[in-house]
């Protein structure tokens, strides 16, 4: 694969939103980076150009059979003006990781966080700087092949495209209500729960807009085999506080490996916090309540950080949590880890990367 990357400028460079306009996902920098697989000649072609609609054939096979695999990560600006990204190496290791999965070529790491430093180079001003805002970057790659048979793609894009964001839910760091879920589930083990794959997120959309309805936030995942062990919540990994421990469900191949749970998981140790990481039944959960010891609940994800959980409703029963509140230990670890990704908190993990 060429080491080069070549550059194309636009020439309309559209007009940044302001801060109470970003939301989420919704606005898009002036620029993309794209790259082009073909069996027998590798990944090539490898240039950025001004953000576009693509061309796509109809019998492209990711219309078809979903071969398609992303990442999300972010980029922060510190208030001396530098631009940070947070693990991103951590990002393109589980990107190969999905690929392998779903039969998709892996791609060069180091040659792809080069590509994403150009990229964001380019694109430096469109990383906002106001209190819990960031650049939120989404690589992903899917087949291209014009073709309806049954089998891997022969090519694909790999693309990154970056969206300036302000918090991933309305309600910010305040306490959200989940419903746990009794019909639908998520993914199983031997599936493709482990992978980041969009059909693992279409998946979900039924269970949630039931939840939506109902006035919950998120749905909290339960295995898809007995039904009883928890595994995500929505779409990020989920940690409980039960009598003074934090508990958060092991890794089986159905839960994805998140790298904000890793990171909460180095956090809490350097804490000295008692941690593990184990299986979890939803009947330990309301035992847990019942005897006043289920002290705190939060999700954790790249695009909300840590989303705490003031309400579970199980069945016909709702579980409050901490009275409604954040608890400390979440707050702590909120704070700690946007410290260090906004460079407001020394890094003494060296998972700060700088352009």
């Amino acid at each position: 694969m060429s080491s080069i990357i070549t550059t194309q400028l636009t020439t309309t460079p559209k007009q940044k939103p302001a801060t109470e306009q970003l939301g989420f996902g919704k606005h898009f920098t002036d620029h993309m980076f794209i790259m082009d697989y073909t069996e027998g000649q590798g990944w090539h072609d490898a240039r950025i150009i001004p953000y576009q609609p693509l061309a796509l054939d109809p019998s492209a096979m990711i219309f078809h059979y979903g071969q398609s695999v992303f990442e999300g990560m972010k980029a922060y600006k510190t208030a001396a003006g530098d631009v940070q990204l947070f693990r991103p190496e951590r990002n393109f290791k589980r990107l190969n990781a999905s690929n392998e999965r779903l039969c998709i070529p892996a791609v060069d790491e180091q040659f792809a966080l080069d590509a994403l430093k150009q990229l964001l180079a380019i694109d430096r001003e469109w990383v906002p700087s106001e209190p819990g805002t960031s650049l939120y970057i989404r690589p992903f790659i899917f087949a291209t092949e014009p073709f309806l048979g049954v089998a891997p793609s022969k090519n694909y894009h790999f693309i990154i495209i970056m969206s300036p964001v302000g918090a991933y839910y309305s309600e910010g760091i305040n306490p959200v209500k989940i419903l746990v879920e009794k019909q639908y589930v998520r993914a199983v083990i031997g599936g493709t729960g482990e992978a980041k794959t969009g059909g693992n997120y279409a998946n979900g959309l039924k269970a949630q807009e039931i939840a939506s309805k109902e006035g919950y936030s998120q749905i909290l995942w339960l295995d898809g085999k007995e039904n009883r062990y928890i595994e995500e919540v929505g779409s990020m990994n989920i940690f409980f506080k039960i009598n003074g421990k934090v508990i958060t469900p092991a890794l089986n191949g159905s839960i994805l490996p998140g790298i904000t749970r890793d990171s909460m998981l180095h956090l809490l140790k350097a804490k000295n916090i008692d941690v593990e990481e184990r299986r979890i039944t939803i009947d330990e959960v309301v035992q847990a309540f019942e005897e006043g010891t289920l002290e705190e609940a939060f999700g954790a994800g790249t695009a909300a950080v840590i989303s705490p959980i003031g309400e579970l409703k199980w069945q016909n029963r709702k579980l409050t949590v901490n009275d409604g509140q954040i608890g400390a230990v979440t707050q702590m670890l909120y704070d700690t880890l946007t410290g260090i990704q906004n460079g407001t908190m020394e890094d003494p993990f060296g998972w700060i990367v700088k352009l």
